[in-house]
Formats: C-alpha cells, structure tokens, sequence
C-alpha cells in the first residue's frame, strides 16, 4: 500500500450540531467528527468549512480554539445559518434529518486559505450536495497533488447517484457503509460482488466497508481482501459518529504508513471506544490516551 507519509491531511465539508429527542445538543458534522480526531491525534488538519453568523457559528469556532484547531479554513456566512440535524435512533443505528440551504453548503473558494501543494484530502458526499461548495472542492484540487479519500454518507433525499459516483473516480481511498455499497453497486447481489463492481469502477487502491456490529471488510486494488471483527463493548450509548471515528484513524494510519491489517485493527477499537459516550466528539484529551500510548504517536 502506498502511503501519504508526513502530509498534512486537508478536511473539508460540513459542520454542524446534532440535535437529539432528548434535548441535548452535540457538535457534529462527519468532516468536522474526522478533523476533531486528528487534531487530538496530532496531525493538525486543515479544516475547511463555513458556519452562520450566529451563536452556533461562534460556539463551534470557540470550541475549535479551545481544543487547538486551526480555524484558517472556517468561513462565515451571514446569509445562512450554521448547520444542525435533528438525529434519532432506529433499532440501534442513527437516522438524520437534514435542512437544506445550511452555511456549508455555500463554501467559498475565494476565501479558502493558502493550501498545501501536496496533501491527503478527505471529503464527504453532503457537503458538495449544492454547487457552491462542489465548485470550491473543485477548485481546491486543481494545480495540486492531492490524493483524496472520500467518504461516502448518503443522507436522503441529498445524494444523486451520478454526482457520487463522479466523485468516487479516481479516488486514492474510499469508505462507506454496507447499505451504501448496496445503493451504489446495485447490480450484484453479494457483499463481495458490490466491492468489486464499485472497485472496478472507481479504481481505488483500498474500498473499506464498515458493517457496524459485523466490522469492516477491505478490498485492495491488487485483490487482496482484509477484514476485522470488533471486541465486544461493554456499553452502547450511541453509535453516531462511530465510522467517522473509524475513518480518522484510517487517514492515521495512511499519514503513518501503517499495514492494512493494523490499520483496522486500531480503526476498529477506537470506533467501538467512540459508541460507549454520547455524540461523536469527546472533549477529554485523556479519552485518546490510551490510543496515543498504545499506537506509539508520541
């Protein structure tokens, strides 16, 4: 596997605050999720995303500061509202409600700060479900050597097939879930018949697909199959946030040019870490301790 050793890992698309049944509030976003993670990792990412003019917009960048994030890439609007999703849970897995017409649906490239000629870059699929930010993704990779890893997260009803699938060419990475695969491989009826035709469409050195409970399964382009089965935890609290944790060490792992096998055998644990505390983002540096102990980060 060819790594992105010592490259600073660009993120962009969206932010946002996830609203559950109960009341609570928990800042949010699968790009902001997988930035916040690498920052406490120590890879100082560059984030890029735009919030509203409001007390959520100012909240979010508050707490960028408090936990050292650099805030270059975070753009205000004061036209649109920054971000939020009403989440619910289904039979142990999240569902969301998403509004249209949120902050980070408008990032700008004209106010995008100077960026790294050589970098991994992480994007999802929500954040380029309106022209403005697709545009300013576009933008962002022109004149440079970027190898991406996209995140697929399809959220009905913003996601068309063929807009995905543009984004999904060329690809160094790809990760989504199992019930995505289905809706983008929709040909073949097997879990490894759905891999391989989204493999060979997308020609992606690794298609990694996290299966919840089940674990994750990976495809390389050489063939190779690898998988991992999560250790029972001991305590569910939620599950949202869970495979955006497993993607963050994932792009480590790529940083680090660690081995697949070990790359998802780490992915794995601090994913299941992550569904035992409310919300995606744990706001206690002793929460990654043991992982920065344990993976020899510092």
């Amino acid at each position: 596997m060819s790594g992105v050793t010592d490259q600073r890992p660009v993120i962009f698309g969206e932010v946002l605050f996830d609203r559950f049944l109960d009341g609570s509030v928990v800042l949010g976003g699968a790009p902001f999720n997988v930035a916040w993670h690498l920052q406490a990792f120590g890879k100082s990412p560059l984030f890029i995303s735009r919030v509203g003019n409001d007390a959520l917009g100012r909240m979010i960048r508050d707490t960028m500061h408090a936990w050292q994030m650099d805030t270059s890439g975070l753009q205000l609007d004061s036209t649109h509202p920054t971000g939020s999703v009403d989440v619910r849970i289904e039979d142990g897995e999240p569902g969301y409600d998403i509004v249209d017409n949120q902050a980070y649906d408008f990032i700008d490239a004209a106010s995008m700060p100077p960026l790294p000629e050589h970098a991994l870059l992480y994007h999802g699929s929500l954040a380029v479900r309106n022209a403005g930010s697709r545009e300013a993704l576009q933008q962002l990779q022109q004149g440079r050597d970027l190898r991406r890893l996209v995140d697929v997260n399809l959220r009905p009803p913003w996601w068309q097939l063929e807009t995905v699938r543009s984004f999904m060419q060329d690809a160094g990475w790809i990760k989504l879930n199992e019930a995505e695969l289905a809706l983008l491989a929709p040909q073949a009826d097997t879990l490894p018949g759905q891999m391989q035709q989204l493999q060979d469409y997308s020609g992606a050195e690794l298609l990694i697909v996290t299966r919840g409970a089940a674990g994750a399964v990976v495809l390389a382009s050489d063939g190779k199959e690898f998988g991992v089965t999560p250790q029972r935890h001991s305590e569910v609290i939620d599950t949202v946030g869970a495979g955006d944790a497993f993607t963050s060490v994932v792009i480590l792992g790529l940083l680090r040019g660690w081995k697949v096998p070990q790359m998802l055998e780490h992915a794995q644990a601090f994913a299941s870490a992550i569904t035992g505390i409310r919300g995606a983002t744990p706001e206690d540096p002793g929460f990654y301790k043991a992982f920065i102990d344990d993976w020899k980060l510092r």
